[in-house]
C-alpha cells in the first residue's frame, strides 16, 4: 500500500479546558500513521486550511451553542459549501461546559449541523465503558474540570478520526 499523508485540521475557539482537549484530540491524531494535524483559533484559521484538511475537528466552548467568535467565523465559510470544498471530508466536534445540564449536547450537535451542511462525513465516538464517567457519542467533552477519562476520549475522537480519514485518503473501503 503507498504511504500517504492526511491532514486533520483542529479549530477551536479559546477556552483553557477546549485547548486541553485540542491538544488530547491532537495527541490521537499523530498516532495514526500517516496522519499530520494542524491546530488553530478562529483569529488565525483560513479558509485554505478547511480545503486542504482531510478531515476537520472543531471545538468551541460551551455557550448554549457555538460561541459567537466562532459562529461568526464558520459563518464567513458558506462559499465552501456551495462549491463543494468539504463534502467528503471527516468531521467531529468536541466542547467543554461549566455543568451537565448546560446544553453540552446541543453544543456539539450545532458544530455538527455545520458540518452535515457541507456534505462532510461526521465521524462519533462509539460507546466504550469510558463514556459512563466521561463523553458522548456525539464528540469529546468535558463537564466542570478536565479529567483524564475527557482526555481519553478526546484522544480517542484524534485518533477515530485519523484512521478513517487516513483509510478515505488510501481509497480503503470502511
Amino acid at each position: 500500500m503507498t504511504d500517504v499523508t492526511c491532514r486533520i485540521f483542529i479549530l477551536h475557539d479559546v477556552g483553557d479546558h477546549v485547548a486541553q482537549l485540542a491538544q488530547a484530540i491532537a495527541a490521537g491524531v499523530v498516532t495514526v500513521p500517516g496522519a499530520e494535524v494542524l491546530i488553530r483559533v478562529p483569529n488565525s484559521a483560513t479558509k485554505t486550511d478547511l480545503i486542504a484538511a482531510d478531515g476537520i475537528i472543531i471545538g468551541t466552548p460551551n455557550w448554549t451553542g457555538i460561541k459567537g467568535t466562532l459562529k461568526r467565523w464558520l459563518d464567513t465559510t458558506g462559499d465552501l459549501w456551495e462549491e463543494g470544498s468539504l463534502a467528503g471530508k471527516v468531521g467531529a466536534a468536541f466542547t467543554s461546559s461549566a455543568g451537565r445540564h448546560s446544553g453540552t449536547e446541543f453544543t456539539l450537535l450545532s458544530v455538527l449541523h455545520w458540518m452535515l451542511g457541507g456534505g462532510m462525513i461526521i465521524v462519533g465516538l462509539p460507546w466504550t465503558p469510558l463514556m459512563e464517567q466521561a463523553g458522548s457519542y456525539y464528540g469529546a467533552t468535558s463537564v466542570g474540570d478536565i479529567t483524564e477519562a475527557d482526555l481519553l476520549q478526546a484522544h480517542a475522537l484524534g485518533r477515530r478520526v485519523a484512521q478513517i480519514a487516513v483509510q478515505l485518503r488510501r481509497g480503503a473501503n470502511l
